[in-house]
């Protein structure tokens, strides 16, 4: 597949903004979400887990090459220990309102971790009972010595290393001990009513076992120890020009990931020098690379904590989402869709519009063939039951499954081979490139000729994940936009030359030129004095041309308002027509909406596409245009003027690159963008934009 023709620049005319330290800025920004009082508790608790979550990937994707460096003795920039430092930073943050905050809030709760030194007779009792018969028998310690050793330690798996004295049974003082953690052994336990004296007590495995450490040495004094944890770099490469079978080198890989090169070391903050510094010469990590924290080492764990906690008080009162607003249970989606085209705004309005057009499509005999693309879909995925039931049927059923998809391989290979035992035809895409689009359609035959109806969407395919991210869905029997589809199936699965799109712009071929002409012809507009406007949703903005692109255009006079979620490396406050926004809500935004505005001549565009390069020039991606003038409309409220006018999840990036929380700098909680819709969409359409 062929790139964008445009040449990139040598260097950017400003130095762009660090994309590590815009990612983890980003993690601060939704670990202010922990921080706030008007947020149930346990919804903060929630937050921090997620923020700890974000930054295990983080480390696994992104940190490998300074470590690299490091070893190498090539990082002369110092960029390993930038980054470090900014986690360092994070991560100290996170503990502190850990411990200083939402402990102290859940205990006036009557929520408890009770640790070892707090807990009562009874409790002891019923703590050493469960260790020695639920935890005890699954613990194989290893003592280190030139037969045994250091074992091999999974990636974020939990793990002691443990100081002893003395001599073992052979007559040697082997002093280091390794007690590796079986992951099935639940992180959180609650204790009994009989133990707890009325109050939800709970206790972490971790504190479990290092209670009982000498059980695990008889004849052996235990001294210094601590519970760690290694990250390791997990992100796939496999040389799909050398592989004979992808799926089957990367199901091999899958378990070579929990054993990547070591990136990141967590011990308690009591741990030794001498025991952090063995597993750091163990891992061959520099200092930098080592976390000494204040509680467990594995705050992702505490999500089993919310989930065992039976108070709906302290968590977000439910949101039901509801059906989407241009359809009606019980009739014809395509039907309806003969009438136009239909947007469901996720997850404001529910995923069971598009269930329910896969559904008909599956169940209608007058339907041929069904195709679909597969990025993520999770493990439970009523959409591939589906699929499998349509091939069930005798309809032909192509699916184009990307393997690739980081963090999702196991769960997509794992489909792909049912699929595939169903008879379906199922495709990988194209060697080199990621398929990132999302696409279904169905063809129907419709008296004596046929007919097709698409589905396309900013997000993926996952019901789980519709529910808590912002996307949007676009429902069409548009015959141009369909036969783009149905050209880029084809073109997937043979790899045949590409037409010409009537509607649809496509990464690699065109989207990454005809978006950079775009902007240029919005700053065209505004240097001959017209009408020049640009407002771009998006996760992230890390493409140099793009972003130097941009700048161009405000420089010439051009107003742009980019609402950017994450990671945004264009540098802020060069142009004072320029302005970056992220908001962060209840719902993750997801959406990428691009409008522009070039004297006369307005467009408002979709995309599976962020602007980064490697959406543009290393992935299939697409992008569709809204010309029904009621959809654009209500994408350009919903998506655009919405966000822009929120002033209680917006932050607003400061001419240095700092951002800055918009409802703080005005003293007042304000407006929320996603409030707002959802009372919209509870109340039902046209009964009150809120933000207006």
């Amino acid at each position: 597949m062929p790139s964008s023709r445009r040449p990139r620049p040598a260097t950017p005319r400003h130095p762009l903004r660090d994309r590590d330290q815009s990612i983890l800025d980003f993690n601060a920004r939704v670990l202010r979400w922990a921080e706030r009082g008007d947020v149930p508790l346990l919804e903060r608790l929630r937050y921090l887990c997620i923020v700890s979550s974000n930054l295990d990937e983080f480390f696994e994707v992104r940190a490998e090459p300074h470590v690299t460096a490091w070893r190498a003795g090539t990082d002369a920039a110092g960029g390993m220990q930038r980054t470090m430092a900014a986690a360092h930073a994070l991560v100290d943050r996170q503990y502190g309102l850990f411990n200083e905050a939402l402990l102290p809030d859940l205990a006036a709760q009557g929520v408890r971790i009770v640790s070892h030194l707090d807990r009562t007779e009874p409790q002891r009792k019923w703590v050493r009972e469960h260790f020695l018969r639920e935890v005890k028998p699954l613990l194989v310690p290893v003592a280190l010595d030139p037969a045994h050793p250091f074992p091999m330690v999974a990636n974020k798996s939990l793990n002691f290393i443990v100081q002893l004295k003395g001599k073992d049974a052979f007559g040697r003082q082997n002093q280091i001990a390794i007690v590796k953690v079986p992951r099935v052994l639940p992180r959180v336990l609650r204790m009994p009513e009989r133990v707890s004296g009325g109050e939800k007590l709970f206790v972490m495995l971790s504190s479990v076992i290092r209670a009982h450490l000498p059980d695990l040495f008889p004849g052996r004094e235990v001294g210094d120890f601590s519970h760690f944890r290694v990250t390791r770099h997990s992100d796939l490469s496999v040389d799909e020009e050398e592989v004979k079978n992808l799926r089957t080198a990367l199901r091999q890989g899958l378990h070579q990931r929990h054993y990547g090169e070591a990136v990141r070391v967590e011990v308690s903050s009591a741990c030794s020098d001498e025991l952090a510094g063995f597993l750091l010469r163990q891992f061959r990590l520099p200092p930098e690379a080592l976390f000494k924290v204040q509680g467990p080492v594995n705050l992702v764990r505490l999500q089993q904590l919310i989930s065992l906690i039976d108070a709906p008080q302290l968590l977000f009162p439910p949101y039901q989402a509801s059906y989407p607003v241009q359809l009606r249970r019980g009739e014809s989606v395509l039907e309806r869709l003969k009438a136009g085209d239909v947007l469901i705004h996720l997850p404001f309005e529910s995923f069971d519009g598009v269930i329910d057009f896969l559904r008909e499509a599956v169940h209608d005999p007058q339907v041929l063939a069904i195709k679909q693309t597969i990025y993520r879909t999770g493990n439970d995925s009523r959409m591939m039951d589906l699929l499998i039931e349509a091939q069930r049927r005798g309809k032909e059923v192509t699916v184009v499954v990307e393997l690739k998809a980081r963090f999702d391989e196991e769960a997509n290979i794992n489909w792909a081979e049912r699929l595939e035992l169903a008879g379906a035809q199922v495709v990988y895409g194209v060697v080199g490139l990621k398929t990132h689009a999302k696409m279904l359609l169905v063809t129907r035959r419709e008296g004596k000729r046929l007919k097709r109806y698409g589905h396309l969407s900013t997000g993926n395919y996952n019901p789980r994940t519709a529910a808590l991210y912002t996307d949007l869905s676009y429902l069409t029997a548009d015959a141009r936009l369909t036969a783009d589809m149905d050209r880029l199936f084809v073109h997937l699965a043979s790899h045949s030359r590409l037409p010409t799109m009537q509607r649809m712009l496509l990464a690699p071929f065109t989207l990454h030129r005809q978006m950079l002409a775009k902007i240029d012809a919005v700053g065209a507009a505004a240097r001959a004095g017209k009408s020049a406007r640009i407002v771009a949703k998006m996760n992230a903005l890390t493409d140099q041309p793009l972003i130097e692109a941009l700048m161009k255009a405000g420089d010439a006079g051009a107003r742009i308002d980019l609402i950017v979620r994450g990671a945004c490396a264009l540098p802020a406050g060069l142009t004072q027509h320029v302005r970056v926004r992220s908001i962060i809500g209840r719902f993750l935004e997801h959406s990428r909406v691009f409008y522009f505005r070039a004297g006369g001549k307005e467009e408002l565009w979709l995309s599976s596409a962020d602007w980064m390069n490697r959406n543009m020039l290393r992935r299939v991606e697409t992008a569709w245009p809204v010309t029904d003038p009621v959809l654009r409309q209500r994408v350009i409220d919903e998506c655009l003027l919405a966000y822009l006018h929120d002033s209680r999840d917006a932050w607003e990036q400061q001419p240095d690159g700092s951002y800055v929380e918009v409802r703080r700098a005005k003293g007042k909680p304000g407006k929320s963008a996603q409030q707002a819709l959802m009372a919209r969409y509870e109340v039902g359409p046209g009964k009150g934009a809120p933000w207006t």
